[in-house]
């Protein structure tokens, strides 16, 4: 991780894990269980799933690998060493999202939960472009991505320096087709954060 954002980002995580983790507890209509639902109706028993930041274990990563064989990606040592203890049936790397390889058409899907909000927007097309060619025919990428028009923000994040930056819906939209995906779901969500309202677009993809 040679990037000061990603390692700006990595150290945060560190820091923060359990204020994170409350403050996370208190948001109580995120969509990511319908979405996951969603996607996990549509994958065969046994799919190949990555993460890409996977935290600390959430429910989600512990619903996923009880009936797939997933890996999860994260950028912080500290969630990966919690996620290790919640989730032994799954593997773990430490790594940065816009270098982490895998072999191409290996996956049946993968999923982002908000932290591609952290991957500089000028990397998102890449990214979208690796995911395209890791996933195997008809494979899925569910993601929630951010949805403001921000070239890169830095500053407190739940009392530790993070990073932030976003493209507008349109453009997420559009760097995914361009990619490859077809948009089976692409939809704006509004969900209420500790400190407000918060949108985020939501999508499900297919190669």
């Amino acid at each position: 991780m040679s990037d000061p954002r990603t390692e700006l980002v990595a150290a945060g995580y560190d820091a923060m894990a359990d204020t994170w983790e409350a403050w996370k507890a208190q948001i109580g209509d995120d969509p990511r269980a319908e979405w996951l639902d969603d996607l996990v109706a549509r994958l065969p028993e046994g799919a190949r799933v990555v993460e890409l930041g996977c935290g600390g274990g959430t429910p989600e990563t512990v619903l996923l690998a009880e009936r797939f064989r997933v890996t999860g990606v994260d950028l912080s040592a500290e969630q990966l060493r919690r996620a290790r203890q919640r989730v032994p049936g799954a593997g773990f790397l430490l790594a940065d999202l816009t270098e982490v390889e895998f072999e191409r058409g290996s996956l049946e899907a993968v999923v982002a939960f908000y932290s591609l909000n952290h991957v500089p927007r000028e990397l998102l097309a890449p990214l979208f472009g690796r995911i395209h060619a890791w996933l195997a025919p008809g494979g899925l990428l569910l993601a929630a991505l951010g949805q403001s028009d921000l070239e890169g923000w830095t500053g407190d994040f739940l009392g530790a320096p993070s990073y932030f930056s976003s493209f507008p819906p349109a453009t997420n939209s559009r760097l995914l087709r361009e990619a490859g995906f077809t948009l089976r779901r692409d939809e704006v969500v509004t969900i209420r954060e500790p400190e407000g309202p918060a949108r985020f677009q939501w999508v499900l993809a297919q190669r």
